[in-house]
């Protein structure tokens, strides 16, 4: 089954660490990373740029609006995402538990991923 995690952190926080934290924090990952590319579990990932370079579409007055963001009010956002492919949902938020982010005040959305017919995968 696949799952894909979301990774949400405050936007920021990673350049208030201190530099041994920034080193643990991605040494981490790497470990995760390759441990989970070693059991064949690792599909993919991507880490995604600050939010201040998001764009937002949305539908006003039957046509596309287009905002910047990140909204002020937004205390945290989404940073990336693996996806990973395990025999269970457990073994997905196991994986979600062990991120470092979280650690650090970020959260993991742990969501399983539907195949072309709508299914789960």
């Amino acid at each position: 089954m696949k799952y894909m995690l979301l990774i949400f952190n405050r936007p920021g926080f990673v350049e208030e660490l201190t530099e041994q934290e920034r080193d643990r924090l991605f040494g981490d990952v790497d470990s995760i990373m390759k441990e989970l590319t070693e059991r064949g579990e690792m599909v993919g990932g991507e880490a995604l740029v600050d939010p201040s370079q998001t764009k937002v579409v949305r539908q006003k007055d039957g046509l596309p609006a287009v905002t910047d963001g990140p909204f002020l009010e937004a205390k945290e956002h989404l940073a990336g995402y693996i996806t990973v492919d395990c025999e269970s949902i457990e073994r997905a938020v196991e994986i979600a538990s062990r991120w470092p982010d979280v650690r650090f005040g970020g959260r993991m959305e742990v969501r399983a991923v539907l195949d072309p017919a709508g299914t789960e995968m």
